[in-house]
């Protein structure tokens, strides 16, 4: 049996990150939610995340600066995006230099298109989690 998986949600705006909570809390794995990049940095320290979703405009620390700490840090996490905030030269840079997955805007299909996209993560996550066993596991 796998085990169950786990996805961060950071948001600074708490109202976003209660109608996270609120529309997948029957998801088939673990959510956790933080309103800061730094929350989310020390949520992944003590908490093994398999893919974090993250808003871009954050004050203190942008999500770009959290999606490159969690390249360098956690190169396994799969890193997403969720934002109201579309720029295009953001948006190829995260994709290019943060390796982002997938990018979601906010809107009101929001849920339509996030629970399919997290749970495309989740299956490329399990993937190449797979490829990285040693040769001995495999055998």
């Amino acid at each position: 049996m796998e085990e169950k998986r786990t996805v961060l949600f950071v948001d600074d705006e708490e109202k976003i990150l209660r109608s996270l909570k609120r529309a997948l809390f029957d998801e088939p794995y673990e959510t956790l939610f933080a309103n800061s990049a730094k929350e989310a940095i020390e949520i992944l320290k003590h908490n093994d995340v398999n893919v974090i979703v993250t808003d871009m405009r954050m004050p203190e620390m942008s999500g770009d600066e959290l999606l490159r700490i969690v390249k360098e840090q956690y190169p396994h996490v799969v890193r997403m995006v969720l934002s109201g905030y579309m720029q295009v030269s953001t948006l190829l840079e995260a994709v290019n230099e943060e390796g982002v997955f997938k990018f979601i805007t906010k809107s009101s299909e929001l849920m339509e298109e996030l629970k399919p996209a997290v749970r495309e993560a989740l299956d490329y996550y399990n993937l190449y989690s797979k490829c990285d066993r040693p040769v001995e596991q495999l055998e």
